[in-house]
């Protein structure tokens, strides 16, 4: 990312962290790859909040049609939250989380719905599905992959698909959800979420593709694809949803912002005024602002 390092004021490597990370614009980061946002305790609550949205919005953690499953991974688990639910859901399966930086330890709030202690069927793994995933061949009943759209090179999905695939048994299940990108919307979150774009693309990340996952599971083998199609109100106008997905909105834009004027997409004061323009358009009664999530699940032949 040569466009943060010549602006090495802003970059500080925090001696007491694992040198996977360092400290960029006041915010704990991965090193080293492409996923802009942060890798801290703000953002695993955002991570937690986003997961409330995400279980209202989709009317459940999950859509693939399970059948008693036994073995399942949640690759990309962040906080833990879904993949803790899901352990509470099918107490009979393990359910194993992914992610190159571990949960919140058992202590903290971050627990899964209704959940006073940490479920003893569910265990973490440290791992990058970059580096390929740390298991044998045919290992779960269900994998389930959501919102790494801006950890994923566009290029390395294919083979992203196929080692979800390869982990996943015969008659099991692959299921993907990410964002799209807002429509209908004002000026400010359109300019805004277009800096967002712009910065991913910067790393080789496409923050528009997806409405491509059922697409990409079907490329890469997975049979029976389904496709769901669903559509986020954003503000004010949207009741509690549409407030929530502001509150995330909001969120992502503070968090990027040092990214975004880092690498000369926008200089501060016009970031600034967009954000101030997108929160003034969110916090407002009527309004048209749409983001569209997609969701998709195909299963592995027998």
């Amino acid at each position: 990312m040569p466009t943060l390092l010549r602006r090495r004021r802003t970059v500080v490597v925090d001696p007491s962290e694992d040198r996977r990370f360092w400290v960029f614009g006041g915010r704990r980061h991965l090193a080293a790859m492409p996923y802009p946002l942060p890798k801290d305790t703000g953002e695993i609550n955002r991570l937690d909040f986003q997961h409330f949205l995400l279980r209202t919005g989709f009317r459940g953690n999950y859509a693939a049609p399970l059948d008693h499953p036994r073995d399942i991974l949640d690759v990309g688990c962040g906080s833990g939250r879904w993949a803790m639910e899901l352990a509470a859901h099918f107490p009979q399966a393990h359910v194993v989380g992914l992610d190159v930086v571990p949960p919140p330890a058992d202590d903290s709030r971050t627990l899964g719905n209704g959940l006073d202690q940490r479920p003893p069927n569910y265990t973490f793994t440290p791992g990058n599905v970059l580096e390929g995933l740390p298991f044998p061949d045919n290992s779960f009943d269900f994998v389930h992959q959501r919102l790494l759209i801006t950890a994923i090179p566009a290029e390395r999905w294919p083979a992203v698909i196929r080692e979800l695939a390869r982990v996943t048994r015969p008659g099991g299940w692959v299921e993907l959800a990410e964002c799209g990108v807002p429509e209908h919307a004002g000026p400010g979150l359109t300019g805004l979420w277009g800096t967002w774009i712009e910065l991913c693309a910067k790393r080789n990340v496409d923050f528009t593709m997806g409405h491509t996952i059922g697409q990409l599971l079907s490329d890469g083998g997975l049979a029976h694809v389904q496709r769901h199609h669903l559509y986020f109100p954003m503000g004010a106008w949207g009741g509690h949803v549409g407030r929530m997905s502001a509150t995330d909105c909001l969120a992502v834009g503070q968090a990027l912002r040092a990214g975004v004027t880092a690498a000369g997409i926008l200089p501060p004061a016009d970031y600034d005024k967009l954000y101030a323009l997108t929160q003034t358009e969110l916090s407002a009664p009527k309004g048209h602002g749409i983001l569209p999530f997609y969701l998709a699940y195909g299963q592995r032949a027998l």
